[in-house]
């Protein structure tokens, strides 16, 4: 599995991203929207973990570049404070899922590995 984490808080895709090295899950990370797309450009990934509210480029607008570049690629949404309108909207535009911050990686890693089917309490 290879994932590309996205958010503009560097010390949270820096820690999800050792924390799944160490579960051998292959992951890179990138602070911005335009970052991620940059990689996504160059690079397949299973799975994308975007914080949905950024700087810059939004997180709708990265979801639509993304299913555009890579539309196989599975989209997780990571937010903290989003209205179910806000979710709602993403998910329509193409994520497949959300968590809300602060995630708990085995969570995270438990629904990449189900291939997003598994349900979360």
């Amino acid at each position: 599995m290879n994932v590309l984490l996205i958010d503009d808080e560097k010390e949270l895709v820096t820690t999800l991203s050792e924390r799944m090295e160490i579960r051998d899950i292959d992951s890179e990370w990138a602070t911005s929207g335009e970052q991620g797309l940059r990689m996504i450009q160059e690079q397949a990934y299973d799975w994308v973990v975007l914080d949905l509210k950024m700087p810059g480029l939004s997180g709708y607008e990265a979801i639509q570049a993304i299913k555009a570049a890579r539309p196989e690629a599975r989209i997780i949404l990571l937010t903290g404070h989003s209205a179910p309108e806000d979710l709602d909207r993403a998910l329509d535009m193409g994520a497949d899922l959300y968590l809300v911050k602060p995630v708990d990686i085995d969570d995270l890693i438990a629904l990449m590995q189900g291939g997003g089917k598994q349900e979360l309490s």
